[in-house]
């Protein structure tokens, strides 16, 4: 029994050894798939097609693989905009690339710097000689200015243009709240600061109105123009002032009104769209499907062109993104971690830089996140580097406090920037517990004892605290702008009282110091390093691209990504807007409730171009200095 007791072990353990073998060698060919790049061997003579399936962004967030497979859903796919300029001015320059397609069937849009960003990389295009031919469903205001710059516009027979234009209308809980005897107790600084208006208001204030409609009207009019340069024949003031009788003299065929409108060339479906570019760029060998032609998929294109870094060998600059909602912790890309991003900028400080830029594009976040950037960004400052701040969006509240280091200052015409004012709104509850019989009593040592206490109700000691501590931020802000720009306090809070400028209006002001995008930026930075023309590289901090994504799409959705979005009609157009829309309520609710704590939030920023929202720590479990460390200023 003992040496068959023996053998009997022995022949576990071996099975046991094997079991992990063969373990080990599923997760070494499991992490391989993953971290396999986008093949080059892919890329192709003919088009580069640009199947724009997702939105447009700063810096993609990486998609959470576990999650992913649980649930069988993919987030929207994410293209960095950069990406996209690169892969569009590289074709320009390469033979084997004879045309662009430009599919925006599923196109999300993007913010307006973004959009402009990629208009100007498709004129370079063309002005190769090289057409460019786009197609989509229903074409909204992004989609319609970046199909302004190529050659033909196709529309589907069941689509056509939906020309909306910024602004629209948005929701006040200021009788709600007092409906159901919830206080939103209000501590701010700023005239213009228009955040806390939905929690106190019916309707808004003739400063935020101000305000909102110069924004509206800056970016209305920059659209108009960039439309209205790459395609003359656009009638965009029949398609936005007369939809009825526009509509009405095409038998309300929009996509007949579309072309009669000059916003289109052609109607027809994908298939034939795809044959009219065959006969430009040839048929495509590897499929007989209808309406295909030779082309390279942006993916294998990148990966084939290499990054954008390669450069000499004489200098180095970095450029640090801040992406999204500047917070205290690890979060990003997508978002603005400040711990990681100061990391990042922290182990850059012994790379012997040359130059460092930081890509801003975040409407703000917390006090302590902001500052720590600033202070990592200060660091370089102080070690001699040369600091350039580049704006994308929008990069106002928390996005201006980090680009106060910066001895050179960036920005768009459809930037927003400014926006420097504080507030914070904390619910309380005592009236509506009051109504059902629930109070509460105790004992304070000090006023200040157990507060603030959202059920309870606030002490005048602590709504004192709390509106000292809202405009001692306040100042504190004031300070690093007067310091930044050269000018006194007075002005700077002139300037300030929580308005947003446009870009062209925030230059005059001496708020950023010129027009021009990243690449103006690091040249700038280039020259004050005394770094030739081509002769440095350019390294973005911390840029890892996750590898699995694409494996994931196929994976969760399999090839045909096309199929988990909505319908793409233009009724679609309208239907993604209002359930963006929905978002920003539920948004909106979780802010108050979670009462992230001292704020100088740029609501018109996250209004106008999209922007993300995160939670913070409830202030029921948070406690009184928690709160106090966790001010925020986005």
């Amino acid at each position: 029994m003992a040496f068959a007791g023996k053998v009997w072990r022995l022949l576990v353990g071996i099975k046991d050894a094997l079991a992990l073998v063969f373990l080990l060698l599923f997760f070494m060919a499991l992490f391989a798939v993953l971290s396999a790049r986008p093949n080059p061997g892919l890329v192709r003579e003919g088009a580069l097609l640009l199947d724009i399936n997702g939105s447009v962004v700063e810096e993609v967030s990486p998609i959470d693989p576990l999650q992913a497979l649980i649930s069988q859903t993919l987030p929207v796919r994410e293209y960095a905009a950069r990406d996209l300029v690169r892969a569009i001015d590289g074709a320009a320059a390469d033979e084997r690339i004879e045309a662009l397609a430009l599919d925006l069937t599923g196109f999300l849009g993007g913010g307006a710097v973004h959009m402009a960003e990629i208009a100007g990389a498709l004129d370079r295009f063309k002005a190769t000689d090289k057409p460019i031919y786009t197609y989509a469903y229903a074409y909204g205001d992004d989609a319609m200015l970046l199909a302004a710059h190529s050659d033909e516009i196709w529309v589907d027979p069941l689509g056509g243009m939906a020309i909306m234009g910024p602004g629209g209308e948005s929701l006040y809980y200021g009788q709600a709240l007092e409906r159901f005897n919830i206080n939103a107790n209000v501590f701010r600084v700023g005239t213009y600061k228009s955040a806390v208006e939905p929690y106190t208001r019916s309707d808004m204030s003739p400063e935020a109105r101000e305000n909102l409609s110069q924004l509206l009207a800056t970016l209305w009019q920059e659209w108009r123009a960039n439309v209205s340069s790459a395609r003359p024949q656009a009638d965009i003031d029949l398609v936005t002032q007369d939809v009825e009788g526009w509509l009405a003299a095409s038998n309300n065929d929009i996509a007949a009104a579309s072309v009669a409108a000059g916003l289109a060339d052609r109607i027809g479906t994908r298939v034939e769209w795809g044959e009219r570019i065959a006969t430009q760029v040839g048929e495509d060998d590897w499929t007989d499907e209808p309406g295909t032609f030779a082309s390279t998929l942006i993916d294998p294109w990148l990966a084939d062109i290499g990054t954008a870094d390669d450069g000499g060998d004489d200098g180095r600059i970095a450029v640090v993104t801040i992406a999204g909602e500047i917070t205290d912790g690890e979060a990003g890309p997508g978002s603005a971690g400040a711990a990681r991003i100061a990391r990042l900028l922290d182990d850059a400080l012994d790379d012997d830089l040359d130059a460092l830029v930081v890509r801003v594009n975040s409407p703000g976040g917390s006090v302590t996140g902001s500052e720590t950037i600033r202070r990592a960004i200060m660091r370089h400052r102080d070690a001699g580097t040369p600091i350039a701040v580049s704006m994308g969006n929008y990069a106002a509240s928390g996005g201006y406090w980090v680009a106060t280091p910066a001895q050179r200052i960036f920005a768009q015409p459809e930037t927003l920037t400014g926006s420097i004012g504080v507030f914070l709104i904390v619910p309380s509850f005592e009236n509506l517990l009051s109504e059902y019989g629930v109070t509460s009593d105790g004992v304070r040592t000090t006023g200040l004892s157990g507060q603030p206490d959202i059920l309870a109700g606030f002490t005048p000691e602590a709504e004192a605290v709390l509106q000292a501590s809202t405009e001692g931020f306040y100042s504190r802000f004031l300070a690093l702008v007067a310091q930044s720009r050269g000018i006194t306090p007075q002005r700077a809070d002139e300037l300030g009282q929580g308005r947003v400028w446009d870009g062209g209006a925030a230059r005059q002001l001496g708020l950023v110091d010129q027009f021009g995008d990243l690449d103006a930026a690091i040249a700038w930075a280039a020259e004050q390093a005394s770094l030739g023309e081509d002769s440095y590289e350019v390294r973005y901090l911390g840029d890892t691209t996750p590898t699995y994504d694409t494996l994931l799409a196929r994976l969760v959705m399999g090839d045909n990504e096309a199929a988990a979005s909505t319908g793409h009609d233009v009724a679609s157009v309208f239907a993604r807007r209002e359930v963006a829309r929905l978002g920003q309520v539920v948004s909106e609710f979780d802010r108050l409730m979670m009462a992230e704590g001292v704020q100088a939030r740029c609501v018109e920023c996250v209004a106008i171009p999209a922007g993300s929202t995160s939670r913070g720590t409830g202030i029921a479990q948070a406690g009184w200095r928690t709160i106090l460390a966790r001010l925020a200023l986005d």
